[in-house]
């Protein structure tokens, strides 16, 4: 066996590991169901926590259940923490239906705009304009031996010999089948990551501060400084310098990882989650230790700071079927903006704002 092979093998037997395979979306093998149809196998969710019940048990009873401490911090609703994981903070519902639109809408249009990076940089260069391009259900055509030009306008252009465009189908069917190509809507869907402010570089796993960027926008800086008082040393304002948007849809998942390339971990990563349910992981500092698995609605909002910072987490699992995804609100908030609405109801985005320095 290859040393990489005991590693993954290894991987595969840790506590965590098999808490994330316990949680992640499995189908029922039944020959006589089509792909679509397929059932989801049935999931042991009674050990998952849930904090919106714990939230409407404490605003009733004001008891909470062990281990589970609540303190007030200028919101309309409590901070929740966790006495096993210091610096771990749970703010359920605590974005408003108007914000959670307003961030899932700059999350497809505005945040994957160049020059800020996507996963999809590394194959087809800088995209523009991708979510309307997905929306008119146009095709991205590479032209090779085509020199980019400098006014390139929305075309893709990776810097090399090679330029992307976008055509509509018509004419993108008429250049044949000798170029390559794939259709803007698949795009979408492959979108994985954007990043806003400082970028990070994942071949390094570092940021690197010499790539052009945009400013994190004004009222989501203003946002994230509001939402990470509670786990900011005192006397401290947190500095929101970088953020990584994670894109989810049916299946998709997010191993255990820790989040270990900012310089002070004293300061909070604040993590909006938006879509669909999922479930969240938390672990201990190696993935021996079992982690607590929680669901995260949209409008959640949680902390890591501090020994929390150590802990590795991970998203095994969102619901999108329409009994546990939860997002009614959004989509009568969506019902005027089909693309938005069609997107959003199988899928899942998280914004990860982070101080930097």
């Amino acid at each position: 066996m290859y040393g990489s092979d005991r590693i993954a093998d290894d991987l595969e037997r840790t506590t965590f590991r098999k808490a994330e395979k316990k949680y992640k979306l499995y189908y029922d093998n039944d020959s006589k169901s089509s792909k679509k149809k397929k059932r989801p196998k049935h999931v042991d969710l009674s050990e998952v926590l849930d904090f919106k019940l714990i939230l409407d048990s404490y605003n009733q009873t004001g008891d909470l259940p062990a281990g589970i401490a609540a303190f007030q911090f200028g919101f309309d609703r409590p901070v929740f923490s966790l006495e096993t994981r210091p610096g771990f903070y749970f703010i359920p519902g605590a974005l408003s239906i108007e914000e959670q639109c307003l961030w899932i809408e700059e999350s497809l249009t505005n945040f994957p705009q160049p020059p800020n990076r996507t996963n999809h940089n590394a194959i087809y260069g800088p995209i523009h304009d991708l979510f309307t391009a997905a929306t008119e259900s146009k095709i991205l055509v590479e032209d090779e031996n085509i020199r980019p030009s400098l006014d390139s306008g929305s075309d893709v252009n990776n810097g090399d010999a090679h330029k992307w465009n976008f055509y509509e189908k018509d004419v993108a069917s008429s250049r044949g089948k000798t170029f390559k190509s794939i259709s803007a809507p698949a795009l979408l869907r492959k979108l994985r990551w954007s990043t806003l402010g400082l970028q990070f570089d994942w071949s390094n796993r570092n940021y690197n501060i010499s790539l052009p960027h945009n400013k994190i926008p004004d009222a989501l800086c203003l946002l994230a400084k509001k939402l990470a008082a509670p786990a900011m040393p005192t006397g401290e304002e947190f500095h929101p310098e970088a953020a990584i948007v994670n894109y989810f849809g049916s299946g998709d998942s997010l191993g255990g990882h820790l989040d270990d390339m900012e310089a002070d971990w004293s300061k909070p990563i604040v993590s909006m989650s938006l879509g669909c349910k999922a479930i969240f992981l938390l672990g201990g500092k190696c993935r021996e230790e079992p982690p607590l698995a929680m669901f995260l609605r949209s409008g959640d909002v949680v902390l890591m700071a501090g020994e929390a910072r150590e802990c590795f987490h991970g998203v095994p699992r969102i619901f999108t079927d329409e009994e546990n995804a939860e997002i009614a609100a959004l989509e009568s908030h969506f019902l005027q903006d089909n693309d938005l609405l069609e997107y959003i109801t199988t899928s899942r985005i998280n914004i990860n704002i982070r101080q930097v320095f």
